[in-house]
C-alpha cells in the first residue's frame, strides 16, 4: 500500500496563512481565524472558501455567542493529511502518526529484535487513507544541515538504519538529533515551558545535551553543539583522553558493569540493568544506593560543565537514567558545589520526549509543505 504525498496546487498566501492558524488552533470560527491571522474578515472568508474547496478545511459545527449569534466552526479537512515521526533509538523504535493539528492518530513502540521498518509500517497502515505530508526521524547521531537539500547523519551505520526504514516514497524526510527533539518537547510541553533558554541533559544508554537559546535549538557549525560525549575524558595527569570516553563512563552499561563488579554474595542478586539498579536503590538496598548516589554526583559534574559554558539558568534531566528522581538531589548538590545558581529539574514529558519532539517538528514541516511557506528554524 502506498502512502505518498498528496500532490496539488498550493493555496494562496492568505489561504496558507489561515490554514497554518487553523492547524495550530485545531478548531476556530472565521472571526477567530481573522484575529489569529491578523487578516480582515472578508479575506478570511475568501481563504476559508478556498480551503474548503480544496478539502483542506471543513465545517465541524456551530458556535453560539453571548448575543445569540452563531458562527460556523472549522477544522482541518480530509485532504490536509498527516505526518510521521520516528524515534530511531539505540534500544527501541517509537513511531507516531499525527494530523497536522497535532492530534495523535496512531502510535507504536517496539524493543529488542523487532525491525524498525515493521514498526513504521504498522503506524503507516493505521494512517490510511490520510496522505503523509512529512516525516521526521530522530537519530542518536549528529545531523548535518537537517533542513538542507540532503540532510544526513554523521555515522554511516545510522544513515544505513534510516535507509532501512522503508519510508514512503515521495514524502520529504527530515532528520534531527534525538536529544534536540527531546529538548523541543520539554520546551513546548514539559519542564521548560516558559523558559526560552535552558539545557536538556540526557543520560541513559549514552549522554547528550540539547541546547535551547532564545527558544531555538543551538546547532553549532557542524550540527554537533551539545555533543558532550566528546568532552575530554579522563583529564588526569598521566592519562590520555579517550575518544568519547566520557560517554562510555557515564552511560548506563558502564554504570551497571561497575556495580556488578563490586557486588558480593551477601548483596543478593546483582542488578540486571540500570532500571533494576535504581529499583534496588529505591527499595533501600545499601550498595545500590551507593552507586546511584555516586552517579548522581557524576551527572552533577556534567551539569556543572554545561553551566560553566552556557549559563542556561535551567537544566532539565532526561533519558533512561537522567529522568529518575533518585538522581535529582545529588545532581543539584554537586552542581551547587561547583557552579553558580542553576535550576535543575526532572523532565516533564517522560520517556516519550524524543518522539514527542519529533512529532512537533513533523507537524511544522507538514504545514509548511501544504502552504509552501519557507522552512522555519526550530
Amino acid at each position: 500500500m502506498e502512502h505518498d504525498l498528496t500532490e496539488g496546487p498550493r493555496p494562496s498566501e492568505s489561504a496558507g496563512a489561515v490554514f497554518a492558524v487553523l492547524a495550530g488552533a485545531g478548531r476556530a470560527t472565521r472571526p477567530q481565524l481573522a484575529a489569529l491571522a491578523g487578516l480582515s474578515k472578508p479575506t478570511v472568508s475568501s481563504a476559508v472558501a478556498e480551503l474548503e474547496s480544496a478539502g483542506l478545511a471543513a465545517r465541524s459545527g456551530t458556535a453560539h455567542g453571548a448575543t445569540g449569534r452563531s458562527a460556523a466552526v472549522y477544522r482541518l479537512g480530509p485532504a490536509a493529511g498527516g505526518v510521521l515521526a520516528v524515534d530511531l533509538g539505540s534500544t527501541h523504535t517509537a513511531v507516531r502518526g499525527c494530523a497536522l493539528d497535532g492530534t495523535l492518530l496512531a502510535a507504536r513502540t517496539t524493543h529488542g529484535d523487532t525491525p524498525p521498518a515493521d514498526t513504521v509500517r504498522a503506524v503507516l497502515d493505521d494512517l490510511t487513507p490520510s496522505s503523509v505530508r512529512a516525516v521526521v526521524v530522530a537519530v542518536p547521531d549528529v545531523v548535518r544541515d537537517p533542513d538542507g537539500f540532503d540532510p544526513y547523519p554523521a555515522t554511516p551505520a545510522v544513515a544505513a538504519a534510516v535507509d532501512a526504514l522503508a519510508l514512503p516514497s515521495g514524502v520529504p524526510v527530515h532528520l534531527e538529533n534525538n536529544v534536540n527533539c527531546a529538548a523541543l518537547a520539554e520546551l513546548h510541553e514539559g519542564a521548560a515551558r516558559g523558559r526560552r533558554t535552558f539545557g536538556y541533559l540526557q543520560v541513559g544508554h549514552g549522554i547528550g545535551l540539547g541546547i535551547v537559546v532564545g527558544g531555538q535549538v543551538l546547532r553549532g557549525a557542524n550540527g554537533a553543539a551539545g555533543e558532550i560525549a566528546r568532552l575530554p575524558y579522563p583529564w588526569t595527569q598521566g592519562q590520555e583522553s579517550v575518544h568519547e570516553g566520557l560517554e562510555e563512563y557515564a552511560g548506563a552499561a558502564s554504570l551497571v558493569r561497575r556495580a556488578t563488579a563490586a557486588w558480593s554474595a551477601g548483596d543478593g542478586a546483582a542488578p540486571r540493568d540500570a532500571a533494576h539498579l535504581f529499583a534496588l536503590a529505591a527499595a533501600g538496598h545499601t550498595k545500590a544506593r551507593h552507586f546511584v548516589d555516586g552517579h548522581a554526583r557524576e551527572v552533577g559534574r556534567l551539569a556543572a560543565a554545561a553551566a560553566a559554558v552556557l549559563d542556561p539558568g535551567l537544566i532539565v534531566l532526561g533519558g533512561g537514567i537522567g529522568a529518575n528522581p533518585l538522581l535529582l538531589p545529588g545532581v543539584r548538590a554537586e552542581l551547587a558545589r561547583l557552579s553558580w545558581p542553576t535550576d535543575v529539574v526532572s523532565g516533564g514529558v517522560g520517556e516519550n520526549a524524543t518522539v514527542a519532539g519529533a512529532s512537533r517538528l513533523a507537524v511544522a514541516h507538514g504545514i509548511r509543505n501544504v502552504t509552501g511557506a519557507a522552512t522555519a528554524k526550530h
